[in-house]
C-alpha cells in the first residue's frame, strides 16, 4: 500500500468531520500495511477540546494494540497536527508521521514549532510533508469558504 492510499483513508476520516460542521481533519494510524486507528475531529460535537482526529486515532490504535507505545507505526494526517497533537505524538514513541498539508497558524510538526524533531527530547519522530497536499488543502478550504458564507 502506498503513502497516497493511507492519506485518502484519513481523507475519508476528515470527510466525517466535514459532513458534522467539525473542521475537516483526518488521520489514520497504520502498523504493517494495516489500519488500527482512525479518527477525525469531534471536539465540537463532543465539547471537549481534546478530541481532535490525531487523539482519537492513537487511542483506537493503542486501544487495538493493548498498550500506549506506538513503535512500529506511522500516522496519516491531513493538516499538521497542533502543539498537542504533536506532543501526543512525541509520547506513543510513534515511528513517524505524514503530513497532507502544514498549518502556519497552529502548526507544532514543522511550522510554527518543530516539536517531533526536538533534539532536546529523548525520542525524534520522523515526518514528512506534502502527501496528497492539494487535497487536502482543498477541504479545508472549502469548509471555510462555506462557513463564512453562512
Amino acid at each position: 500500500m502506498t503513502n497516497e492510499y493511507f492519506m485518502n483513508e484519513a481523507l475519508k476520516e476528515a470527510e466525517k468531520a466535514f459532513q458534522l460542521g467539525e473542521v475537516p481533519i483526518g488521520a489514520v494510524v497504520v502498523k504493517d500495511g494495516v489500519v488500527i486507528g482512525r479518527g477525525y475531529n469531534k471536539k465540537e460535537c463532543l465539547k471537549d477540546a481534546t478530541n481532535h482526529a490525531e487523539m482519537i486515532a492513537i487511542k483506537e490504535a493503542s486501544k487495538s494494540i493493548g498498550g500506549w507505545r506506538l513503535t512500529g507505526c506511522e500516522m496519516y494526517v491531513t493538516i499538521e497536527p497542533c502543539v498537542m497533537c504533536a506532543g501526543a505524538l512525541y509520547q506513543t514513541r510513534i515511528d513517524k508521521v505524514s503530513i497532507g498539508s502544514l498549518d502556519p497558524k497552529a502548526g507544532g510538526v514543522d511550522s510554527l514549532y518543530r516539536i517531533l524533531s526536538d533534539e532536546r527530547l529523548n525520542h525524534i519522530v520522523e515526518y514528512e510533508v506534502g502527501v496528497l497536499e492539494e487535497e487536502c488543502k482543498s477541504i479545508m478550504q472549502k469548509f471555510f469558504r462555506q462557513l463564512r458564507n453562512r
